[in-house]
């Protein structure tokens, strides 16, 4: 754990472009984000996170003017919110 003295450097060097963001999620989410990680050379579970968020964005952005990725994207919100908490803290 990162000492006060090192988190407020952290904090005031990217106020305006970063937040820290600290989840708790089931251990299978973080298994998933490692995965993620590796398979996409990316530098951890963090930046996994941001990928993420980027492809979803994308999917949302491409269903915008493609009906297969718009229904693909229907399954995709479908089958999670079925299996929410399998998912879900």
């Amino acid at each position: 754990m990162a000492t006060s003295k090192s988190q407020k450097k952290w904090r005031d060097k990217h106020r305006f472009v970063k937040k820290q963001l600290n989840v708790m999620s089931r251990r299978l989410i973080h298994s998933y984000l490692d995965e993620i990680a590796e398979e996409y050379k990316l530098r951890g579970k963090g930046e996994a996170v941001a990928f993420c968020c980027f492809v979803t964005k994308a999917l949302i952005q491409r269903a915008g003017f493609n009906e297969e990725t718009a229904r693909i994207l229907d399954v995709f919100q479908h089958t999670y919110n079925q299996d929410r908490d399998i998912y879900s803290a």
